[in-house]
């Protein structure tokens, strides 16, 4: 069961919602583009529902509200390290059915896989996520042919239509605050077909990992590494240590954001490197999305939001490419 407000009710009880929690949604940064004259949609943090973008699909993805970008994990001195403090508010992270089963690949990498990440975890267990509808496809995005289309493990489903505002509240605190309003059948809009459609590879063998197919899209890749940031499901990441010009003997250590497709994210001691080819690169990339992570954990990696067919300058398209490999592997 579920309930129906007005939407200026609604913007009420969100503005006494951002006061406990700290909010994450998909906002319209104007002119902060690819050029100046050309919006993007990011996650940022909000204070109001006037705010959030309802109708299109994040360019980025939710993943920095879990994961920052950059992240100290510790300061240092001569004599002693210390862990900076998590946040001290829970918080709401605004996202559509394919981010969501993201949430669970990155649940699998930092939780379940081998040992518990401290900083994922805390933040983590401090988040709680409100479903955004699909009332349509969009374009690029292939999430049915990925069995993401569709999920209930969300704590909150708002949807906006017109002059009223839908909720249903699974979590028993955040229902709390909508109980003042008139009780009616809710349910999300889920997309039932996408323009885009993948087959997945059925037949991989050895073989498989020859195809020419990963030479022809690493040839036309520049190595910028955009279809990692975009991912929802990307987890790489370096460290740096950076020192304090006051004392270079302080300083601290972050987690930062990297991309198995960039030049000297394989390298090791001694210079040496791996997959140093872009075909290499391309190949491992695709197959631990629909490969190898599937045979490990037993669901793909890959959730077809499509962000990376997107974002790619050089219009290199992910979707093609597993279509491509797929007819090879049958």
């Amino acid at each position: 069961m579920g309930y129906k407000f007005s939407k200026e009710e609604m913007a009420s009880i969100f503005s006494k919602l951002a006061v406990d929690y700290d909010v994450f949604a998909p906002v319209v940064k104007k002119g902060d583009g690819t050029f100046s004259d050309v919006d993007v949609v990011r996650y940022d943090k909000v204070s109001s529902l006037d705010e959030i973008e309802f109708e299109k699909k994040s360019d980025y993805s939710f993943k920095e509200a879990l994961l920052p970008i950059n992240e100290t994990i510790f300061y240092f001195t001569e004599d002693e390290t210390t862990v900076p403090k998590g946040s001290a508010k829970e918080r709401l992270v605004f996202l559509r059915a394919c981010d969501l089963n993201a949430v669970k690949r990155l649940d699998q990498i930092y939780l379940k896989n081998g040992f518990e990440d401290f900083y994922y975890k805390r933040t983590r267990e401090m988040t709680k996520f409100v479903l955004m509808g699909c009332k349509e496809s969009c374009t690029s995005g292939f999430c049915v042919s990925m069995g993401t289309n569709t999920t209930d493990e969300y704590d909150l489903y708002l949807k906006l239509d017109g002059d009223n505002a839908y909720v249903e509240a699974k979590d028993e605190k955040l229902a709390e605050a909508f109980k003042s309003g008139n009780e009616e059948a809710v349910s999300p809009d889920f997309v039932s077909e996408n323009p885009t459609k993948v087959t997945l590879p059925k037949n991989i063998t050895p073989e498989t990992m020859k195809s020419e197919l990963f030479k022809e899209y690493g040839n036309r890749c520049i190595n910028c590494g955009r279809c990692n940031f975009v991912c929802p499901t990307c987890t790489c990441f370096t460290m740096q240590d950076i020192f304090y010009k006051d004392n270079e003997k302080n300083g601290e250590r972050r987690r930062v954001w990297a991309s198995c497709q960039v030049d000297g994210y394989t390298e090791i001691a001694g210079g040496h490197g791996f997959r140093s080819d872009n075909a290499d690169r391309m190949r491992f990339k695709v197959m631990h999305k629909i490969h190898d992570f599937e045979k490990r954990f037993g669901y793909h990696m890959c959730v077809g939001c499509g962000r990376c067919d997107d974002v790619c300058p050089e219009y290199i398209s992910y979707s093609n490419l597993v279509n491509r490999l797929g007819k090879e592997c049958e």
